[in-house]
Parts: structure tokens; sequence; C-alpha cells
């Protein structure tokens, strides 16, 4: 079956007819069609010369594309584009999750998904409704430059911390990426989303369930799409890649997983996909996430109550698998230097006074 369904049809009366349809079916091509079995595009070099990100979109459900970053860090030969974005499509429109690093890949991001939707069978429903961020981070934000004339929105916490640091952020990308963030402004979210159900636009559709978690940051954005199974975990899950925590709460991230873990069990789930790394047909990222954060959490416990310095922690080796999942290195480097002063201080706040 091809990944594209070949239809070809006039924008008349026949249309909705075509639509209709091609909704009716997408019960059973999910169940044809699970995303494990789709081929997985080999990992797009980014052309640094005209400054073509050569996004590649990947239809992992009849409704859903993704297009998945580098599982690395951020650097020039990546084009900074290290996080995984994608498209919902509904009856009342799509729903754009994330827009990437830059102005430049938000332009790249929108002609891909008006190239798809131009070949896709939903073509009662091919405008953009709605763009998501599900975090502050500049990655999830800054290609909002380009979706101007769309709504773009964002959990309370995630709007405010993108006005806050937006600044900083470019700064910091800017030295990071060069010549990919040419004429990038920091564009946070216009609109502040709730949590909860949002319909699709047609009766008995199946809606997007928006989940408000926090941990990873102040406000993380879980979206859940009911008519396809596929769950966009934003940056509470990574996938064989070092979690970032420049504003994490281990304790409140681990409840959050849990919670999302929760929420799972009675969900036809069909694909995660979680912001940096390779996207599985079930659970599996969330508990590379949660046994990564356990273990980090049991470093900084016992190297702070061993007294070692920061330069001692960030000595320490890293242990399979971690050694080798994306970013090993760099990442790890920066947790400890995030959350280890928490815990030398609270460490020598309980030791016995002489």
């Amino acid at each position: 079956m091809s990944a594209r369904w070949d239809l070809h049809v006039r924008r008349s009366g026949t249309v909705r007819a075509v639509v209709a349809t091609a909704v009716a079916l997408e019960g059973a091509l999910a169940a044809a069609w699970p995303v494990w079995a789709q081929p997985v595009a080999p990992a797009s070099v980014p052309d640094i010369a005209t400054l073509d990100y050569r996004l590649q979109p990947r239809q992992i459900a009849p409704n859903v594309w993704v297009i998945e970053g580098a599982v690395a860090d951020f650097e020039p030969k990546n084009g900074c584009n290290i996080i995984n974005t994608g498209w919902i499509v509904t009856p009342a429109g799509v729903t754009v999750v994330n827009t990437g690093p830059s102005w430049r890949y938000g332009q790249q991001q929108r002609h891909a998904i008006e190239q798809t939707l131009r070949h896709s069978a939903m073509l009662g429903a091919n405008h953009v409704q709605q763009v998501l961020n599900l975090n502050l981070h500049p990655d999830y934000f800054f290609g909002n430059q380009a979706w101007a004339d769309v709504p773009t929105r964002a959990l309370a916490g995630s709007q405010a911390g993108m006005q806050a640091e937006g600044g900083a952020y470019a700064d910091n990308l800017y030295a990071l990426c060069g010549d990919w963030m040419k004429g990038t402004e920091s564009t946070p979210a216009r609109e502040v989303l709730s949590a909860g159900m949002q319909t699709s636009g047609a009766q008995g559709e199946p809606p997007l369930e928006l989940l408000r978690l926090h941990g990873h940051t102040a406000d993380d954005l879980v979206v859940l799409d009911h008519r396809s199974g596929v769950v966009f975990a934003g940056g509470l899950v990574f996938a064989e890649r070092i979690p970032t925590t420049p504003h994490a709460n281990l304790e409140a991230w681990l409840a959050s997983l849990d919670q999302l873990e929760r929420r799972l069990a009675d969900f036809k789930l069909v694909a995660l996909v979680p912001s940096h790394g390779p996207i599985y047909p079930d659970a599996r990222g969330l508990r590379q996430t949660r046994d990564y954060l356990s273990w980090l959490r049991q470093r900084l416990a016992d190297s702070a109550a061993q007294g070692l310095d920061i330069s001692e922690v960030l000595a320490l080796p890293l242990p399979e698998p971690y050694a080798h999942w994306g970013a090993a290195r760099s990442e790890y480097a920066r947790n400890i230097t995030h959350l280890y002063p928490a815990y030398e201080r609270a460490a020598l706040s309980v030791q016995p006074s002489r």
C-alpha cells in the first residue's frame, strides 16, 4: 500500500463524499498499517550550502505525519534540527505539533505540509487550523515565525517561559547553529491553550485530548489523537537520547511519566512520538526515559552523599545503554551542571554539626 492514498478528485461536490469514505476506512487502514511496518526514511542530511533541511515527512497513521530530527545535539551539520515535529489531519483542519528551531525550518515544514496535503485524500481538511507548541524550549516554537497567519498555542506556563527566555534562546542558537538561524526571531505562542478534549469538528469524530503534565518543564503538553492512536509526548519522553534538563524537576517528571503510563493503559496506542529519538508502537520511549531519570537521580544522590565535587561526578562513566544514546556525554554533562548543586546543598544540610 502506498504511503499516500493516490486519489485524484476535482474540488467539487464529490470531495465530501471522498472524505467521508476515507474517514470510514481509517479503522481498517490503521489495523492494516502498523507504524512499525512502515519504511523509516533515512536520516536527512541538511545541505549547508543552500540551508535546505531536506525534511522528509513520514506517515505513521492514516491521518498523522512526522518529521524526525537527528538523534544528536545541536550543531551546524544537522541544521540544529534535532526535534520531532508532526501534524494531525482532522475534519476541522490540520493541527501542527511543534515548529522546529528556526524560521527557515518553519518555512520548510510548512511547505512540506502543504505538499503532503495536496496529494492526500484528506481534501476536506487541507487548511491548518492551529499550531501547538508542547513546551517552552526553542526548537518547539522558533518556527512559529513562519505561521504568522495561523493560531499558535501553548499552555500558559510555556507561553510565559517563551516570552521570558526567548531572547536568550535566540542568542544561544545563533551561536550554536550559525547561518541556519538567519532571519529568525523568537516568536512565542500567541494564544494560551487549556487542557482537555478538543473536538475535531465532525459529529461522532474522536477528539484530540490535550493533557497537561509537568516535570521536564513547568508546563508539558501531551497530545493524544484518539482517531489514530498516536501520542505526541513532547519533552516528557526521549527515546535513545539523553534527556535535556534545564527546567527539570526529576520527582515531578517521574510522577508525570507514571501518570501518562496509566493514561495509556486504556488508550489504543499505535505510536508514541517522543520529543527526540525514534518512534515506537509502544511505551518503550517512556520507559527508557523513566529508567534514565531514576538512574540519574540515584547517581546524584549517591555522589552528594559521598561528598564528590561536580568535576568528580562529571568524570564518572556513563553505564550502558546510556553511554551509546544520542548526545550522551554533552547532555549528561549538562544534566549534572543543572541538577547536582541542589543535591550538594541537600547533603550539606543534613550533615551533623560539630
